[in-house]
């Protein structure tokens, strides 16, 4: 196939393009390099079936510079960090928004399959535990971090509306908590704070009494589910994480012991609206997508600190 990434010289984004390099695809990379890199492809960019375009998806079609046929269009354009999305909220929702719009119509005109990166935030502090795909979520509209949240909430609205009236083949993932290499050392999100921390020898920042729990996905597990899904039939939406569940704590003691960080913990308060737990029930990727994740926290602890250390220059 040729496959259309949106958002691919982010982190998760810049995994699937390697991913589907690696399996024979070709892949037309655009991004506008807002909150990604070029750094993250720049080991594709001699590669015959590797095309890199600065692009912002909110813009106008008719400017856009993507030719030739596409046979599938993956939407991961979005600020996906605490970080990015507070300090980028119109732009978050705008992308949420015209983005993906845009990136149906382009998957519309090629009659191409279009995969939406959703998120697990569309669950907010969610009231069922853990989290199936038929639960219509907690979510405060008008919160601190409701940018993320309904920009998100209201690309899936799109996607089954274009499904429903003009037959666009949709595939909806939702993604839970996701960590590994290429992953900014100061985006926001806790895996990043506790190892970027932990390597410069600080103490590690709860928010809160470190109780609220996460569920935490190898980044080549995740996109091994993304690619699943694209290949299946199912519309989802369908959770794609690990559903093993760690409290903050528990975490925090993990990271300082693969580093041997001994500076401790010192406490913060708890943001407003952040979630108390979250953890994804798969049954629906075991069952119709023969998906589960295969990598165990620690391992992949193991595997993403030495790529932050490098980033840092420890």
């Amino acid at each position: 196939m040729r496959v259309a990434v949106a958002g691919g010289a982010g982190f998760l984004g810049s995994h699937l393009c390697d991913a589907l390099i690696e399996r024979g695809d070709s892949v037309v990379c655009l991004d506008n390099f807002v909150t990604g890199s070029p750094d993250n492809v720049a080991h594709l960019s001699d590669h015959d079936d590797f095309e890199l375009i600065e692009q912002d998806v909110t813009a106008p079609l008719d400017g856009w510079s993507l030719d030739g046929s596409i046979d599938a269009v993956m939407n991961l354009a979005s600020p996906a960090s605490p970080k990015d999305y507070y300090e980028l909220p119109i732009e978050t929702l705008d992308v949420g928004s015209i983005g993906t719009r845009n990136l149906l119509e382009v998957a519309r005109s090629h009659d191409a399959r279009f995969f939406m990166a959703s998120t697990s935030e569309v669950y907010g502090d969610p009231a069922v535990h853990p989290q199936t795909e038929d639960y219509w979520g907690n979510v405060n509209p008008i919160g601190k971090r409701s940018m993320y949240d309904e920009a998100k909430r209201f690309s899936e609205a799109l996607c089954f509306a274009y499904h429903r009236t003009h037959g666009v083949p949709i595939r909806v993932v939702r993604i839970f908590n996701t960590y590994g290499p290429r992953m900014q050392p100061d985006d926001g999100r806790v895996v990043s704070n506790f190892i970027t921390q932990a390597l410069r020898g600080e103490s590690l920042t709860i928010y809160g009494d470190g109780s609220q729990t996460r569920s935490f996905c190898f980044v080549a597990d995740e996109v091994r589910g993304f690619l699943a899904l694209l290949d299946s039939d199912q519309t989802g939406p369908i959770n794609i994480g690990n559903p093993g569940e760690f409290t903050m704590l528990e975490l925090a003691d993990l990271v300082n012991e693969l580093t041997g960080n001994a500076a401790g913990l010192v406490y913060e308060e708890l943001p407003s609206d952040d979630p108390k737990q979250r953890k994804p029930d798969i049954g629906q990727a075991s069952l119709l997508l023969g998906w589960e994740p295969k990598v165990a926290l620690r391992e992949g602890l193991e595997r993403t600190i030495p790529s932050f250390a490098d980033a840092l220059g420890l």
